[in-house]
């Protein structure tokens, strides 16, 4: 398949079709997230990264999805309203997709096709994370439990690249 990632877009939780050419240029995570999850505590830590970076060319793409033991049930308006109360997200959130099955969204049927994980390319849980660089090229997959603290040593690495 040779789509680039810049080639897929979106729907925002307000509905707007957003192009991923948007973020051409920009440090790239994308995440399957969900509201009701053990991890969802990561959207916290998914913010202060955004934070730290979002002015080095970070973004942070967050795509709820209900494919996990029923952990996203909401609609668009509580699944924004959620993000935003609970943990002050500011970073771009989608509309609710799936990653898996013949549903699967493109751009994560894309990131599993560059990126296959551990157990084959099947999403296993909510919060699989994708680093994908300034170029739009897939780099590395974080499993679920990876926190993202963790990833902060990547993505100082890729963004020093992308100053010098």
């Amino acid at each position: 398949m040779s789509t680039k990632f810049y080639e897929f877009s979106a729907q925002t939780l307000q509905g707007k079709d957003v192009s991923m050419e948007e973020f051409k240029g920009k440090t790239i995570l994308v995440v399957n997230t969900a509201s009701k999850c053990g991890l969802t505590p990561q959207y916290e830590g998914l913010e202060k990264l955004y934070e730290k970076y979002k002015d080095q060319g970070l973004v942070i793409l967050g795509f709820p999805c209900n494919q996990f033991g029923n952990q996203e049930p909401g609609d668009a308006s509580s699944i924004a309203s959620g993000c935003v109360l609970n943990y002050g997200v500011t970073f771009p959130m989608f509309a609710k997709i799936e990653v898996n099955g013949p549903h699967t969204h493109p751009i994560f049927k894309y990131l599993k096709e560059r990126l296959g994980g551990f157990l084959g390319s099947r999403i296993k849980w909510n919060f699989t994370k994708f680093l994908i660089d300034d170029k739009g090229r897939p780099l590395k997959r974080y499993a679920p439990i990876t926190k993202p603290d963790q990833i902060e040593k990547d993505l100082v690495k890729i963004l020093a690249k992308k100053a010098s």
